[in-house]
């Protein structure tokens, strides 16, 4: 009960307002009667009863204006933050946020044309009510009640694109009364009215680039500002021709794979993906102080190799010129010389100094090429890759260096590698609205590189330790996935969205799962307890050991899942990156990449699939 000070009122009312305090909700859910009548058969006043300064006592009046009785009513009106109802009399009064609902109890919903009832109150803070309507309409008996409009819908993004229809979806509009529905607009035209975020076009032609927008209508139908544009072409139209020898089928290789996981240029061979790849990237050299630099100079070409552990069966000796994994390289390019070797500098850890390099592009690609061309190694390499995570936007560290910054880097990396040599970059696979992609001018950097790397996996893990568990390379969305725009196709429509073509494009596959524990529930979206053990860090596995330890269960959006006692997994198998493969080809897309070897069988099968899948 309110500690207010005694008042005026019947003992019926001290009582029922003694009932309503039990049954109050603190954030209860709005119960809305539809209205009765018309909306200019009836008023409602409100009336400050008193103030004590700690809280106050308000009253509304409903009037019967019409000529027919009423047989209910309901009142409802928004209050400002800090401002809200303790306990009432004569109504049942919910609320839902800022937003209260008073409808009438059973004894008092009879309204004869021209009386009066009233319902009131107890209440804290110093706002007063707005925005009050009476069974729908506005409390003054007017038809159209202080409303409004609707903010912009979220900017579309398209999956499910085919050569004549797509699906789009867009992050729902907002509304002090509520959205009831959206007009789809598609080049200017308006082509369909829903009810909920999401349309499915149809009749289009293939090849062909379509613009569309979205705007919220309200209930008493205001229309609200028009969402971002989203630009999607359609399949099935001119496709690039393969580039020169067939598509890209290319594997990172780490230095660091050398030591605890005992990977080595030499399985490379002896797994059979050698004769299966025409591309490796070498990762990772480092990014400092606006240079490019050696990341691991004792795996890179210090080591020594016995003749068993060596490629072309030769020990090193101590005063050889070049040992290590560069030298291993060497002699791998000698047994498959159609193998085409980059060094890809940066990666997660190493992304942090890529803010201070793009301040000097032309110094940093200087730097980057003494190094990639030293006379030691330079037969070694033939080109260079990038993987900044992420171009003026957030990954490990926060990079402010602008949109032009990566247009600006991959200039001055193709004016001094010049065209004899590649130019890559591992990019973002964020498709989402505003995301990792919109924040740096990828289709004008595109024109220097000679293909991308979109990093389609990683896009859900235990970083999220509660879940819900998701797959974390989807091929497309799926109903309940976690992030819109979060799945390879949505990259991919995104990226050719922007005029990049899928003849610059390769796919990403994950050799590896990633996984929660304390999970029941065996398909996606359950909630955990955190993340699953893993052999080298938490929440994360190579295909290898999951194939047998937590074989797949099911599959979804183009990608498998396991659940294995409390534990769930997801990652590709060969049968699903067969599936990748195939939509890859339909794309139009270069080819594939894969991070990394070591995670692989030992006879290669994950490489195999992607090989067997591109052919």
């Amino acid at each position: 009960m309110s500690t207010a000070p005694p008042r005026r009122a019947s003992l019926f009312r001290r009582v029922a307002a003694a009932l309503a305090v039990l049954t109050l909700p603190v954030a209860g859910l709005v119960a809305i009667a539809g209205p009765a009548e018309a909306a200019a058969s009836a008023t409602a006043t409100y009336t400050k009863v008193s103030d004590w300064g700690s809280g106050f006592e308000g009253k509304w009046t409903v009037k019967n204006t019409g000529t027919t009785t009423l047989s209910s009513w309901t009142v409802e009106w928004d209050y400002p933050a800090g401002t809200a109802v303790t306990s009432a009399w004569d109504a049942t009064v919910t609320s839902s946020g800022t937003h209260w609902t008073g409808k009438n109890v059973g004894w008092n919903g009879t309204l004869a044309p021209g009386a009066t009832v009233s319902f009131g109150f107890n209440g804290t803070g110093a706002g007063a009510p707005s925005g009050c309507k009476i069974n729908g309409g506005s409390c003054d008996g007017g038809t159209n009640p202080t409303d409004n409009p609707p903010s912009a819908p979220g900017t579309p993004t398209a999956s499910g694109v085919t050569d004549t229809g797509l699906t789009l979806g867009w992050a729902a509009a907002t509304d002090d009364k509520g959205v009831k529905n959206y007009d789809v607009f598609r080049g200017g035209a308006k082509i369909a009215t829903v009810t909920s975020p999401s349309y499915t076009d149809s009749g289009l032609t293939k090849g062909t680039t379509y613009t569309y927008t979205v705007t919220a209508r309200d209930t008493i139908d205001q229309t609200g500002p028009s969402s971002g544009a989203l630009s999607v072409t359609t399949t099935g139209g001119v496709v690039d021709p393969p580039p020169p020898g067939g598509p890209v089928k290319l594997g990172y290789f780490t230095n660091w794979g050398v030591y605890g996981r005992n990977y080595h240029v030499k399985n490379l061979v002896t797994s059979g993906s050698a004769a299966k790849i025409t591309h490796i990237n070498y990762a990772f050299g480092n990014v400092q102080g606006g240079k490019c630099t050696i990341g691991d100079s004792y795996a890179d070409y210090e080591k020594a190799y016995t003749a068993d552990q060596s490629v072309d069966g030769v020990a090193d000796t101590w005063d050889q010129p070049l040992r290590g994994n560069f030298n291993q390289l060497r002699e791998l390019k000698k047994k498959y010389p159609n193998i085409k070797v980059l060094w890809s500098f940066g990666g997660w850890t190493w992304s942090g100094g890529f803010g201070q390099a793009a301040a000097n592009p032309a110094a940093f690609a200087q730097s980057c090429y003494d190094l990639v061309e030293d006379p030691r190694w330079a037969d070694v390499f033939d080109g260079i890759d990038l993987d900044w995570e992420y171009p003026n936007a957030c990954g490990l560290t926060c990079d402010t260096s602008g949109s032009a910054s990566l247009k600006n880097m991959m200039q001055a990396m193709r004016t001094k590698f010049g065209a004899s040599n590649l130019v890559t970059a591992a990019i973002s696979a964020d498709g989402s609205n505003g995301g990792k992609l919109d924040a740096a001018d990828y289709a004008g950097a595109a024109q220097y590189v000679d293909f991308y790397n979109v990093m389609t996996y990683d896009f859900f893990g235990a970083w999220a330790a509660q879940g819900p568990t998701a797959p974390h390379s989807p091929l497309t969305s799926y109903s309940g996935i976690p992030t819109a725009g979060f799945n390879s196709e949505a990259a991919i429509t995104k990226l050719k969205g922007k005029g990049i073509t899928g003849s610059k494009l390769n796919l990403g596959i994950g050799f590896y799962g990633r996984g929660w524990t304390g999970v029941t529930q065996a398909a996606p979206g359950g909630t955990a307890t955190g993340p699953a053990a893993g052999t080298y860090e938490q929440g994360i596995e190579d295909y290898k050991v999951l194939k047998s330890t937590c074989p797949a269960t099911g599959t979804i959006a183009g990608t498998a899942y396991a659940k294995c006692g409390s534990n769930w997994w997801s990652y590709d198998t060969p049968a699903t990156i067969a599936g990748k493969m195939t939509w890859a080809k339909q794309q139009g897309l270069k080819g594939a990449f894969f991070w990394e070897f070591s995670g692989d069988t030992t006879n290669g099968e994950l490489a195999s699939a992607i090989h067997s899948g591109l052919q």
